[in-house]
């Protein structure tokens, strides 16, 4: 009761964090005026006061009000957009090195400029990593407007860039950058001879767009560069023809650990088929001679059984694409290692390509512990405040909304089965549909976003837009009107896509 009693009168410690920057963002206010009455050049002309300043020795966090007022207000003169004061408080918590947790809509694009503009004032370069091209490439742009009128030089890194145009790109002063892109250049980068070949500068400060995706979801994906391995094409196929003879009581599987093993039956009926077209050696499936097989086989049946067309992965062009369960999206030029890559391949009587060795690997969790300082900000974080702490030491801050929130969130919902909830959706659908409110779907999967647009269309006779990675080009477009009235929007994973 004391501590609940203490809690009303001191506030939570979230609360007494968020109200310790209530003296400078009073500063920055005060500091208003002055920066509004300089002229386009003079405003222009802080940047070198500011860098001259921290050459000189003074700290950072005596330059912070007045790098912030200039943000403010270079922001307006090119954007249009005045930073408020929650926003002046998610800047100070990016810059200190945490997670501001910002409700949807709460400007976080807008909020990042306050600190990668002073992180960027020390010349060692910041870095904005998000979750797609699309986003790196518009923010960069969007945003760029602010950087380029206080004299500060914005680099974007998209997929197709030579090495040279990666290190134009690093070097500038603020980057903007996807993970998997920052990634892959950090495993070339370690691959490289010389140190004039990489494109890469040493890591100084990052912002995480959509930070629990990409630190907590995706932690321990490992990022892979492979070399060329053996051959063994024309075997997957062969193996492929045999697995899919194997019936039901040929083996288990288990999703959650996602394995699949052959039964005692099931090697009894491999080994047969095996020895039938002449891939055994001897009679023993299990013996050293063999182990190469088993493998084959072991891919095969996680290509078959655990693996599926249009929720893992795509067929494009006679090419599998892995589609990224934590974001919806096609992965282009990514495969899956070990053989199941081929193993796929195989499954779908596309051209088997040549099988792959790893050469270098690093997962996400590894590679941002790099920087010597790292904030992220994203709509939910709070749910994995304790593992953003103890893996990254990183402290979650949520922000106070710029107004009070007007939303309701309402209670979960469970269902017997899917025709049921199928009906519920479409009964909201409709619902929403009459009062021409633009509705927004999520799903899980490709497949279960389509089924359900068939679903609305047999239903309600409405034409869904749909947005997986089948339609990925399509982004940007259905994105942009899907808050028209009587928008009805299906897709996949929504991160990156507020």
């Amino acid at each position: 009761m004391l501590k609940s009693v203490l809690g009303k009168l001191l506030g939570s410690a979230n609360d007494r964090i968020v109200k310790s920057y209530d003296k400078t963002v009073s500063l920055i206010n005060d500091l208003e005026p002055k920066y509004h009455a300089m002229s386009d050049e003079e405003l222009r002309g802080q940047t070198q006061v500011f860098r001259d300043r921290m050459a000189n020795g003074e700290k950072e966090k005596n330059i912070l009000a007045d790098a912030f007022a200039a943000v403010r207000e270079a922001s307006i003169r090119t954007t249009g957009m005045r930073h408020f004061n929650v926003q002046l408080i998610g800047g100070m918590v990016l810059n200190n090195g945490q997670i501001a947790e910002m409700r949807t809509g709460e400007g976080k694009t807008l909020v990042a400029t306050l600190a990668l503009y002073l992180k960027a004032l020390s010349g060692k370069g910041a870095h904005l990593i998000t979750v797609n091209d699309y986003l790196a490439s518009r923010d960069a742009e969007w945003m760029g407007q602010i950087y380029k009128f206080l004299g500060m030089t914005v680099g974007i890194i998209q997929h197709d860039m030579t090495d040279d145009e990666r290190r134009e790109a690093y070097r500038c002063d603020i980057t903007y950058v996807t993970n998997s892109e920052l990634g892959f250049d950090y495993l070339r980068d370690n691959m490289k001879f010389t140190k004039e070949q990489q494109v890469l500068r040493p890591l100084h400060y990052a912002i995480v767009d959509e930070v629990d995706s990409i630190l907590i979801d995706e932690a321990r994906t490992p990022l892979i560069i492979s070399g060329a391995a053996e051959d063994t094409s024309e075997l997957y196929s062969k193996v492929d023809d045999v697995v899919v003879k194997l019936v039901a009581d040929d083996f288990k599987k288990d999703e959650k650990d996602r394995y699949v093993t052959l039964t005692e039956t099931g090697v009894d009926t491999a080994t047969r088929l095996l020895r039938e077209v002449g891939l055994l050696v001897g009679d023993n499936l299990y013996s050293p001679e063999n182990a190469a097989l088993v493998m084959h086989i072991q891919q095969s049946l996680l290509a078959h059984h655990l693996y599926q067309k249009n929720v893992n992965y795509v067929v494009r062009n006679g090419e599998i694409i892995i589609v990224d369960e934590f974001t919806g999206r096609t992965m282009t030029g990514r495969r899956f290692g070990k053989g199941l890559h081929q193993a796929i391949e195989a499954k779908e009587h596309v051209q088997v390509q040549p099988e792959n060795q790893t050469v270098s690997s690093i997962s996400y969790q590894n590679l941002f512990r790099l920087y010597p300082t790292l904030s992220g900000m994203t709509g939910t974080a709070m749910t994995e405040a304790a593992e953003f702490e103890e893996i990254y030491k990183l402290r979650v801050v949520t922000i106070p909304t710029n107004r009070p929130v007007a939303r309701v969130d309402h209670h979960d919902e469970i269902y017997r089965n899917k025709q049921e909830k199928f009906e519920a959706i479409v009964k909201q659908i409709k619902d929403c549909l009459d009062r021409k409110q633009p509705v927004l779907v999520g799903t899980v999967s490709i497949e279960s976003s389509e089924e359900l647009a068939g679903y609305v269309r047999r239903m309600l006779g409405v034409e869904p837009a749909v947005l997986n990675a089948k339609h990925h080009e399509s982004e940007a477009h259905i994105v942009s009107q899907a808050g028209a009235p009587g928008a009805l929007t299906i897709a996949t994973n929504m991160a990156g896509r507020g």
